[in-house]
């Protein structure tokens, strides 16, 4: 009798061979792998065509399983992998549809092997990601150290007392409207202290622990603060932190926090929200815009899109052809990839590739901060330790064997894991639901709800609606009411001699919140009201946010919004020192100058 189970297999078929090495690699010692031929003799009760026909299960008491139920049994003793059994045994028809698919697949070995080298490669390993999570949270610090440092130098002109929407206010309001559901509906740290002095600590204290998170020193405890520190400055930001790429940061960060407990767990986690980032963000594209259908969108997206590249201009002069092609491959990024990140490593890393090319391309003509950067990072979760350590310099592999093997986690903490990985799963369905126009029942809305005050699971879709001219808001002010300046921002067009500039990682708030603003109406904004006032008041935080201030010594007396058309200029105009060229639209916000001087702005 053995004291494992054994699997039998047949030693003259390569795809066996194949497999049983990757099997015994899966199960180490747990069981016991030999070819039929060397141990025939001992099993008399088992014919030969049996072992031709299928694999056989031995278990140590004596009971016999061949086909699907022997590979099922089999990987029943490898970590995470007795999900399979349980499936034949308690889910109906799946024994029967798993049977077919062995005798399909026995039928035709010699074919299915071929397609294993391909999609797995000649010396299959299970896969290993103690390199890819440890590579993962240290570059994920950068990003984070981005945020943290890309707000901490705006956010005084911001959200700071004197700033445009100052966060006491904010607090104020919310303790008088909600009482204590204010810490239910906008959870932060800030409900402490509100001070100029609490917003610049959250900030630095941010950018500190990303550098911890950088240095592998206390990772876990870095990411559960560093997650609440940026939830806290996400409310506190108001209008100015209201992008798709902050709940992102916060998703992912979530994400990576559990990856560091479990981190088999976490790279799906992750592999998954790379999949509705860049599925629904080609979804929306079809669904919403005729410009994307029509494949005329890239037309317009170069010199359209909120702070454009220098490289961006030659991108927006390819010819109509290429353009219409790019879109036609962009589309099938973000359609067709995505369902490859679900697929054997080889298809995997073919998404990996494209996706990254993609969002290599969108970074070096659009400034989208670390938006990108992100998205390049997600791509991590596409490989294997065993592709990464072909890839890494020798330099950097001497330095990593510190990376300690992943252990199993303890049976608490699973317990924890497993209600909250299908807690995301399931709300981030709901969201894809709501996003294809679906009905989810009440009960679903209603844990969706419940846990969207933590930006845990959030729904992603990039670009839905292509803008076809760019409408820009230019700030001028006067003294008196004849002679009128223009304020420079530091980012976005503006002297149409001025070169696009970089600021990635950066992101400058109040440049792209000018460039929502053109496609409002100004009554529906009061920040952009607020940020008027400011200009009249000459206030230094607020000065600070932009490039040049023609009014240093003296505030003006009136400001207006003038509207422009801009468009990137030809070839002949550009050799003359012209970015831009631009159009009079009329007023986009008229005259206005301070009531009395309270802070109070009027039309």
């Amino acid at each position: 009798m053995n004291r494992r189970p054994l699997l039998l297999f047949d030693g003259d078929c390569g795809f066996c061979r194949y497999w049983a090495r990757y099997w015994q690699k899966l199960t180490g010692e747990q069981v016991d792998y030999r070819p039929y031929q060397a141990v025939a003799p001992e099993y008399p009760h088992i014919p030969t065509g049996e072992f031709q026909r299928a694999v056989q299960y031995i278990a140590p008491d004596g009971r016999r399983a061949s086909a699907a139920e022997a590979s099922f049994l089999t990987l029943s003793h490898a970590r995470g992998k007795g999900i399979w059994l349980a499936l034949y045994k308690r889910v109906p028809a799946f024994a029967a549809i798993a049977e077919r698919a062995y005798a399909f697949t026995a039928a035709h070995r010699p074919g299915f092997h071929r397609i294993s080298l391909f999609l797995w490669g000649r010396n299959p390993e299970p896969p290993r990601y103690d390199l890819v999570a440890f590579l993962f949270q240290r570059l994920f610090g950068l990003i984070y150290l981005s945020a943290f440092v890309s707000f901490a130098v705006q956010a005084q002109g911001l959200i700071g007392s004197h700033g445009i929407l100052p966060l006491t206010e904010l607090t104020a309001d919310a303790q008088r409207t909600l009482g204590t559901e204010r810490f239910f509906v906008m959870p932060m740290v800030f409900w402490w202290s509100a001070s100029d002095f609490a917003i610049q600590a959250v900030c630095w204290s941010g950018a500190a622990l990303s550098l911890l998170l950088v240095c592998n020193l206390l990772p876990r405890v870095s990411l559960a603060l560093l997650y609440v520190l940026y939830l806290s400055l996400l409310y506190a930001g108001q209008a100015f932190m209201s992008y798709q790429w902050d709940v992102f940061l916060l998703e992912t960060a979530s994400l990576a926090l559990l990856m560091s407990f479990a981190t088999m767990p976490g790279v799906w986690l992750l592999r998954w929200l790379l999949y509705r980032f860049m599925f629904m963000s080609g979804v929306v594209k079809v669904l919403s815009d005729f410009t994307w259908r029509n494949l005329s969108a890239l037309s317009y997206h170069f010199f359209t899109q909120p702070l454009p590249t220098p490289l961006a201009w030659y991108a927006a002069h390819l010819p109509v052809a290429v353009l219409e092609t790019a879109c036609a491959l962009m589309l099938f990024v973000e359609l067709a990839l995505p369902f490859l990140i679900f697929t054997p490593r080889r298809l995997r890393f073919f998404a990996a590739y494209g996706i990254a090319l993609l969002e290599s391309c969108i970074l070096v003509t659009g400034n989208y901060n670390w938006f990108n950067l992100q998205t390049l990072l997600l791509c991590l979760m596409l490989f294997d330790d065993a592709a990464l350590r072909k890839v890494l310099p020798s330099r950097v592999l001497r330095w990593l064997p510190t990376v300690a093997p992943a252990r199993e986690p303890r049976r608490a903490t699973t317990a924890v894991i497993a209600p909250l990985v299908s807690l995301i799963v399931f709300a981030s369905l709901v969201h894809m639901d709501l996003r294809f126009g679906g009905n989810p029942p009440r009960f679903a809305l209603a844990v969706v709800r419940a846990i969207e005050p933590l930006h845990i699971v959030s729904p992603y879709g990039l670009f839905a609606v292509m803008t076809t001219q760019r409408e820009e808001i230019v700030i001028e002010g006067s003294i008196d009411g004849n002679d009128w300046r223009e304020y420079e921002f530091r980012y976005k067009p503006g002297d149409q001699a001025r070169r696009p500039p970089w600021n990635i990682p950066h992101q400058p708030r109040l440049d792209w919140q000018m460039w929502f603003a053109a496609l409002e109406d100004p009554r529906r904004l009061p920040w952009f009201w607020r940020f008027l006032q400011r200009v009249l008041e000459n206030e230094p935080t607020v000065m600070a946010l932009l490039a040049r201030n023609p009014f240093p010594d003296r505030p003006p007396l009136y400001v207006r919004a003038e509207f422009y058309d801009y468009r990137f200029t030809d070839g002949d105009l550009k050799a003359r020192g012209l970015w831009w060229s631009r159009r009079t639209l009329g007023l986009y916000f008229p005259v206005v100058r301070l009531k009395t001087e309270t802070n109070n702005a009027r039309d």
